[in-house]
């Protein structure tokens, strides 16, 4: 009897170990004393922000993200620079926080009860929901609705003792083990690693990895553009409030990011910036086909702008139409969720670098297409030699940026690839840049890329200028 009293005893101090020892890497208090004034004194505040396809991440060589816009925003109303501190941990940023080493966690945190007892939250950003994210069943696209109704998991209870992966150190964990409660039965928790993003998890599901994970609705409705397999609208949660978190003894900072809240939803700013990210249609030009009749001379209206441009690249003239079909559909009125315009889809910093004035003219944005091209092409003639293989690289740079590709082939050199062939060599690296054991490989600058579509932009553009050679006489 005394040794069973023993044994329990035992594994109550055990477990009472476990649980001091994670609050222990955790800073509760803040250890600083900074707040607004001692910030614009410095000139400069400090943001502690996820590097994810929707919170901050480089496009075509243009740093963007909904986080990262406000943040722009806010710095310039407080008159101080902005600097950024990337990483992926919600715990890690909190600590980072209450010990002065970042002002403000602006990563989407569900604003709890748990969490108001060491950190303060900025006024609710948005309202969302977790939900269970799954995967259709094989052939769904050939299936009835009711079908594949039948093999999604609807009802809550069904989770208990099926294991479900969710984000290092979010809420999704709470309202998991509440849930266990509620229906009584276990679920079986998996955390990711600390470094590792949501949207890691969510691709695991689309790739069949794994079965269930959790995320906040927001992401994953973005996911779901991507991997249109995935099923979201299993709702596990009532709403929940996002916002950003600060430090506790800093109610100046807290006050007046909550006026500026308040004054950009007013003016329709915010609603602007969220629609971006949150609500765009980011690759349907991608996904647009075009009928062409056979052996016909015109392709575009720009054709004689392409064949001149193309001249001066060196191409047929053929490959740069296909570039402009799969960026615009030839469109010169298209402007991109991310601010790219026109026939080339020309981000405006490019443009004013090679000096074009107006990029919703097709002459001048084709002209700036192609003088971007060209200085990708003498780029990449440093270390691709092969004419066929440089323009793979060339295509995955105007359509990821520059650095995103310079990152894969660096990896593919350390990890035994070679550096200068495109197809399961620097292509696959360029792919796993979703994936943290690349993207925060010491050789990587860039950061968080969803690569997998600039490697599936590659394939398209050079599939329809095989159409094209067929089609189009020359």
């Amino acid at each position: 009897m005394a040794g069973r009293i023993f044994s329990i005893l035992l594994l109550f101090c055990l477990t009472n170990c476990f649980h001091s020892k994670r609050e222990a890497h955790f800073t509760l208090r803040p250890l600083l004393q900074c707040d607004l004034k001692d910030i614009q004194k410095r000139g400069y505040i400090e943001a502690i922000i996820d590097n994810n396809s929707v919170s901050y991440f480089i496009y075509k060589g243009r740093t963007m993200g909904f986080e990262y816009e406000l943040l722009q925003r806010l710095a310039a109303i407080l008159h101080v620079d902005l600097k950024v501190r990337v990483m992926a941990s919600i715990e890690e940023a909190l600590d980072k926080l209450n010990r002065g080493e970042g002002d403000i966690v602006a990563f989407p945190l569900t604003i709890t009860q748990e969490r108001t007892k060491y950190v303060s939250f900025s006024e609710a950003l948005f309202q969302t929901q977790q939900v269970l994210v799954q995967k259709k069943p094989t052939h769904w696209r050939r299936l009835p609705a009711d079908q594949i109704e039948k093999k999604l998991l609807r009802n809550a209870v069904e989770l208990g003792g099926k294991e479900v992966y969710v984000k290092n150190g979010s809420s999704f964990i709470d309202r998991l083990q509440n849930l266990s409660d509620e229906i009584g039965k276990e679920i079986i928790i998996r955390e990711d690693s600390a470094d590792s993003e949501t949207e890691s998890l969510i691709q695991k599901v689309a790739m069949g990895e794994i079965q269930y994970a959790v995320a906040d609705q927001m992401i994953a409705q973005v996911c779901e553009l991507y991997y249109p397999n995935l099923d979201i609208n299993t709702v596990i949660s009532l709403p929940q409030q996002i916002g950003w978190g600060l430090r506790k003894n800093s109610p100046e900072l807290l006050a007046g990011i909550n006026q500026w809240l308040v004054e950009i939803k007013k003016q329709g700013v915010f609603q602007i910036i969220y629609d971006r990210y949150y609500n765009s249609p980011r690759f349907l030009v991608s996904m647009m086909t075009t009928d062409i009749p056979l052996t016909t001379k015109k392709l575009s209206p720009f054709d004689t702008q392409l064949k001149k441009g193309a001249a001066e690249l060196g191409w047929d003239w053929r490959l740069l139409a296909s570039v402009a079909f799969q960026e615009s559909n030839f469109n010169p009125q298209v402007e991109s969720w991310a601010g790219a315009i026109g026939v080339m889809q020309v981000m405006p910093e490019t443009g004013q670098h090679f000096g074009i004035k107006n990029l919703w003219d097709p002459d001048q944005n084709i002209f700036a297409g192609v003088r971007y091209l060209k200085f990708l092409d003498d780029y990449w003639k440093k270390t691709v030699p092969d004419d066929s293989e440089r323009k793979k690289f060339i295509l995955a740079s105007y359509n990821a940026g520059l650095m995103h590709v310079i990152d894969a082939q660096k990896l593919s050199k350390k990890y035994g690839k070679k550096p200068d062939v495109w197809e399961d060599h620097v292509a696959y690296y360029l792919s796993q840049k979703s994936n943290p054991k690349y993207y925060r490989d010491s050789v990587s600058s860039a950061g968080y890329c969803r690569c997998d579509g600039p490697v599936l932009y590659v394939k398209q553009v050079l599939q329809r200028y095989e159409e094209y050679k067929v089609r189009i006489l020359s």
